[in-house]
């Protein structure tokens, strides 16, 4: 009988395990990796050998299908066969955290791998990040500069061991090395080389780690401000690192969800309520924390005086993550701690959100990429996503892989990465040859539409342009598996069919096509992108509009009421988010993307809808300028805390009732019994929390993201759907 296991099945323990039980059950036969598969002949007992492998299936592993075929053939006994090519679609596992026995390892003094920071096996350790080809074979990784020694390679072929046809192993005899380097690129030895790195960091310098899938800055929670300073961060919001969930739970206010999160094998940064570290997400009511997930950042933590760390991406921000050394030297930290190990896939750290048992994805990357979600077609779709924030997307044998995180494509060495990061995905995963379809965002100025009119030119095949918030909800769709859904897509901006920047829509949605139905009132962005850098703007205009010039005033406030009829419209949730942010003094400047909103979420967190607001609905327009009047007229004085909070609340949730009206509404006319929320708002939670309650009491589901990220990393999710359910 031959067996054929398709899924995450390379690189992971698999072929071990089927030995193990094989031997375990006296079956006759092979197991043989054949790139996209295992195949596994047995000569008896197929049942309770399945059984067998499902109950001891390794923990990185994934069985997605199993095959079966008659085969007859006569084997003296049981024996693990060389890979071969096969076909080349392929599921890689993801990197994941290092295990418990190789933790152990690493600590003891009298192991091999003591203080060895590349310990791993066949159930942790690096992944995708530097998987080069398949089959997953240590000549096909960035591993094939480190031959394995006599030690290491009796390891490798010992089918009882569990590095058996481990393809990442090494010792400190044969594998990778750290080398400390001071900031004039002066080579300051391996000797101690994380030791030292670490007493430099105690010390307040700050530093580059070399890790798997790209570099991160450090330095210690005392050494912020002049953090910021150097890296011209004023504001942005940074993860903390540490030491182990003990100490996670002096920085945040950790649920049994989140808990589960923060010590699972992918280990994402998750934002938790923040108790304290006000200075590491300034202004707003959470903060990032993430536990070590290398071995070394155990050993890091080991020589350690501090606790907790800011560990953040080494890049400029919204460019790719930064993979050399000759880069890295660039950011003229004050020290480098590196490795001689290629990194040949980027991959950033994941962050997450929790809500109600659902994964709110800000950055889908390590530990969750490649993640294939099903869809019923096969077609070779390609899509490249929205502006900011982006991954890419490509679909084969009724699955969507999405890349990595990619970041901001206004940058060229982010479109670089995109493309490369669509080229490496197609080739691991490309069943049949060539591309059907490229689908790109339908906003004209998205520089990723380079690369999917290069694509389309070098396949000679046909160019789509999809409307952002159909992707927003089509992304939805695939993540929930459900066909069709009224969605309320919120956003910053997303280029409309009308030609204005939509934000705040309600979408009768499905694969093939969507009716709008309700938005968001259209304002004026003056001088247009401007407008989203200072919120000031945006509250000049909804002001002039009621005839009243409020916060400029002489020559600025005269060009800019000669923009009002001059500038692009938006009816954009987001905007109307930071207006009020900016109206009621909580941010007025934007020195990162969704700053105003995201400080203005702690408000609604903390308030309640004390005060009534009268929303006029006229042709399923919600009129947002008006509410502005009202919540005008109500304030008499100065606004405490828990003013802006009541004010705030009771002003969105006006919103909020008017957008689920018309969304139950058109969900009941179309016999549609679903209604979700998509968009970069929708990681607004005490936003979903409103959206709930009231979808809720007129008895509908209401769906929200768990696997696509809510935010544009979803939209080429959404674009590929579409696309490949036309064919």
């Amino acid at each position: 009988m031959k067996l054929v296991f398709e899924g995450i099945v390379q690189g992971v323990g698999f072929r071990p395990t089927i030995y193990r039980i094989a031997k375990g059950m006296g079956l006759k036969g092979y197991v043989l990796n054949k790139g996209s598969e295992v195949e596994v002949i047995i000569d008896r007992d197929k049942d309770k050998f399945i059984e067998q492998v499902k109950k001891n299936l390794p923990s990185i592993a994934k069985i997605t299908s199993i095959k079966t075929f008659k085969d007859d053939r006569i084997f003296d006994d049981f024996q693990i066969l060389h890979s071969e090519k096969g076909t080349r679609h392929s599921q890689i596992p993801p990197d994941v955290g290092i295990c418990d026995e190789c933790i152990s390892e690493l600590l003891d003094k009298n192991n091999k791998r003591y203080n060895f920071p590349f310990t791993n096996c066949t159930i942790c350790g690096a992944r995708y990040s530097l998987i080069k080809d398949v089959p997953y074979d240590r000549e096909r990784t960035s591993m094939y500069k480190f031959p394995l020694c006599n030690s290491c390679q009796n390891e490798y072929v010992d089918p009882l061991n569990r590095r058996y046809h481990a393809q990442t192993i090494s010792c400190p005899k044969c594998g990778p090395v750290y080398h400390l380097y001071d900031k004039n690129k002066k080579n300051l030895g391996s000797k101690e080389a994380i030791k030292r790195f670490a007493n430099q960091i105690d010390a307040g310098k700050i530093g580059v780690i070399k890790s798997w899938g790209g570099m991160h800055l450090c330095c210690t929670l005392d050494e912020i401000p002049r953090f910021r300073k150097w890296y011209n961060r004023p504001q942005k919001a940074f993860a903390l690192m540490v030491r182990d969930f003990e100490t996670a739970q002096e920085f945040g206010e950790i649920s049994e969800e989140e808990k589960k999160f923060l010590l699972s094998k992918n280990r994402p940064i998750v934002l938790v309520k923040k108790k304290k570290a006000e200075l590491a997400s300034p202004g707003l009511d959470n903060i990032g924390l993430f536990l070590p997930y290398t071995g070394l950042h155990y050993l890091l933590f080991k020589s350690l005086k501090s606790n907790a760390l800011i560990m953040t991406s080494s890049n400029v921000p919204g460019e790719a993550m930064i993979t050399s050394d000759e880069e890295a030297f660039s950011i003229n930290a004050d020290f480098y701690l590196l490795h001689n190990r290629d990194i040949p896939n980027r991959v950033d750290d994941s962050v997450i959100r929790v809500w109600k048992g659902h994964k709110f994805f800000l950055r889908k990357s390590r530990g969750y990429v490649p993640d294939p979600l099903p869809v019923d077609y096969d077609e070779n779709v390609l899509s490249v996503g929205a502006g900011e924030n982006i991954t890419g997307a490509f679909s084969s044998d009724k699955q969507i892989f999405a890349t990595q995180y990619i970041g901001n494509s206004k940058y060229y060495s982010t479109i670089e990465f995109l493309e490369e990061a669509l080229r490496h995905l197609m080739k691991l995963t490309m069943k049949k040859p060539g591309i059907d379809a490229v689908v790109m965002d339908l906003h004209p100025a998205y520089d990723t539409r380079i690369v999917a009119k290069k694509f389309a030119e070098e396949y000679s095949v046909p160019l789509f342009e999809i409307q952002h918030h159909w992707a927003h909800a089509a992304s939805l769709l695939v993540d929930r598996r459900v066909d069709e859904c009224v969605v309320i897509s919120i956003d910053g901006l997303g280029y409309g069919a009308d030609k204005n920047f939509w934000g705040g829509e309600v979408l009768v949605s499905n694969f093939t096509d969507y009716k709008r139905v309700g938005h968001l009132e259209y304002i004026p962005l003056l001088g247009g992108d401007a407008a989203t850098h200072d919120p000031r703007r945006l509250v000049f205009a909804i002001f002039k509009k009621l005839g009243k010039n409020i916060l400029f005033e002489g020559k600025e406030a005269d060009v800019l009421s000669k923009l009002m009829n001059k500038s692009p419209l938006s009816s954009s949730m987001g905007r109307i988010l930071d207006a009020l942010s900016c109206y009621l003094n909580i941010c007025c400047k934007r020195t990162y993307d969704g700053e105003p909103a995201m400080k203005l979420e702690k408000y609604l967190a903390m308030g309640e809808p004390k005060y009534s607001f009268d929303v006029d609905v006229k042709n399923d327009v919600i009129g947002t300028v008006d509410l502005f009047r009202q919540l005008d007229e109500m304030i008499k004085k100065s606004l405490t805390e828990k003013d802006k909070a009541e004010y705030s609340y009771s002003f969105v949730n006006a919103i909020i009732n008017s957008l689920s009206d018309i969304a139950v509404e058109n969900a009941e006319k179309n016999s549609i019994n679903k209604i979700g929320l998509s968009g970069g708002v929708s990681y607004n939670i005490p936003i979903n929390k409103m959206f709930e309650e009231k979808i809720n009491k007129a008895g509908y589901e209401f769906i929200v993201h768990n696997i696509v990220p809510n935010g544009d990393g979803g939209i080429s999710i959404g674009q590929n759907a579409i696309i490949g359910n036309k064919f």
